[in-house]
């Protein structure tokens, strides 16, 4: 079952440009976006919707809701709209349950491009993006990100909020204590690996930290590692037919990824530092994998920019604090250096007025910004101001994911049928790790899970 609560405000938005001037006086809804100190000149385009109700459904349930929350008021407060946050942790499942029953929402956050597809696919029930969102995708994202809310020629959902995967979490104070610097190429950092390893011949500790365990979803760090050595190993292009299946699981080029990932996870002198040999990289979650770098025990982390929530109270995350990232270094000029990404996407399931001027917020400058504002979170949007970014790592990404020259790809196995991304894949790469499964068995295993229609 699902959650359900109507927003209400939670907290004055201290952000920016949703902290102008007042509104007018000349609608109960402009009233009382002068009492919250809302500016509405950006909310006429959507009209006066006083009396509607729009829902929103998404995985993120409290207390990680209040964010979203809190971002939806400035709407609410200048279009007279009431929008009703429905949440759930079985989201991928009740989703399909509801939209067969026809008690579809208005709107839900697709946390992956995959189930996006597989709504449209299996229900037809999506309604494809106005040209309102259409717009403002054109003029805020890089073209990058299109292609991952089209579905068989149709665009259906705009991105919302992003992680950057392609960072490794190390300490800046560790570093300068032990005499190390940040590497900026593949090499420098596989050359910085074995320095570690000679400056701690008794094994106290280890160039990495890696943790894939997570629940029902074990395995999915580790993906993460196959990808962005994809990206970085063989180049975007041949990631993208890795991803469409245009080139076998199983294949060569896949093979040799597999095998220089496993040249730092399975490397018994690289891994796994406070916790164990290659075999407890398995067993230790992903959350408390990069702990250790607090105590020395090991130096370096690859995770995302979400992780900056996963330390420990009183941590500073600060380039010159306990704890920075720096992005996970190029292997070649040819390939240059691409940032895997995560994210999520906003599909309606109606066409109906207020669902389209909300579904069109969420696009907005005004969304961003708010949504910033309230912590932890950035998007791949122009128009965000990074001085609303507050989280420091979240602005890192910010800068990242803005830059025009950069060259960006979505999660890999969030882009591949559930049946191997979600599936084979995560446990494959498990098996890989805690039974040590050669490399072509565990290739060969993922390959025969690709659906063949």
């Amino acid at each position: 079952m699902w959650t359900f609560k109507r927003v209400r405000v939670v907290a004055p938005i201290a952000v920016g440009a949703l902290l102008l001037s007042a509104c007018g006086e000349s609608s109960d809804s402009d009233a009382a976006a002068a009492a919250a100190n809302v500016d509405c000149a950006a909310f006429e385009q959507y009209g006066d919707l006083s009396g509607s109700t729009v829902t929103f459904y998404t995985s993120v349930v409290a207390p990680d809701d209040a964010p979203y929350i809190a971002a939806f008021e400035p709407f609410e407060q200048c279009t007279g709209a009431t929008v009703e946050y429905e949440a759930s942790k079985e989201f991928e499942a009740q989703l399909v349950v509801r939209v067969q029953s026809g008690n579809a929402p208005d709107i839900a956050l697709f946390p992956q491009p995959g189930l996006l597809r597989t709504v449209v696919r299996d229900t037809g029930a999506l309604v494809p993006a106005p040209a309102t969102v259409v717009d403002n995708v054109d003029e805020y994202y890089s073209e990058d990100w299109k292609p991952y809310g089209t579905v068989d020629g149709t665009y259906y959902a705009a991105p919302n909020g992003a992680s950057v995967k392609s960072l490794v979490w190390y300490s800046p104070t560790k570093f300068v204590e032990a005499g190390y610097e940040v590497p900026t190429t593949w090499d420098e950092m596989i050359a910085l690996s074995d320095r570690i390893v000679a400056d701690n011949p008794d094994g106290a500790a280890k160039p990495w930290c890696v943790g894939i365990s997570s629940g029902d979803a074990t395995g999915w760090p580790a993906t993460d590692w196959m990808e962005d050595v994809m990206l970085r190993l063989q180049g975007p292009e041949v990631y993208d037919q890795w991803v469409n299946h245009e080139i076998p699981f199983n294949g060569p080029e896949v093979a040799e990824v597999i095998a220089e990932t496993g040249g730092i996870l399975k490397n018994p002198d690289y891994v796994n530092g406070g916790f164990g040999d290659v075999l407890s990289i398995a067993s230790t979650t992903f959350q408390d994998a990069g702990l250790p770098i607090l105590d020395g025990s090991c130096y370096m982390y690859k995770q995302s920019s979400f992780y900056s929530s996963s330390w420990p109270e009183g941590t500073t995350v600060a380039e010159d604090g306990d704890v920075w990232a720096f992005p996970l270094p190029p292997m070649s000029e040819e390939t240059g250096n691409p940032i895997l990404t995560g994210g999520e996407f906003v599909g309606a399931f109606s066409d109906r007025p207020e669902v389209q001027a909300f579904q069109t917020y969420l696009t907005s400058p005004e969304f961003v910004n708010a949504r910033a504002g309230q912590g932890n979170w950035t998007a791949p949007h122009s128009g965000l101001d990074p001085a609303n970014v507050a989280d420091p790592i979240a602005r890192l990404g910010l800068e990242l994911l803005q830059d025009p020259d950069l060259t960006l790809r979505f999660d890999g196995s969030d882009l591949m049928p559930a049946a191997v991304g979600t599936s084979s894949f995560w446990t494959e790469m498990t098996e890989w790790i805690a039974s040590d499964k050669p490399d072509q068995d565990v290739l060969d295993a993922i390959e025969s899970t690709w659906p063949t229609s």
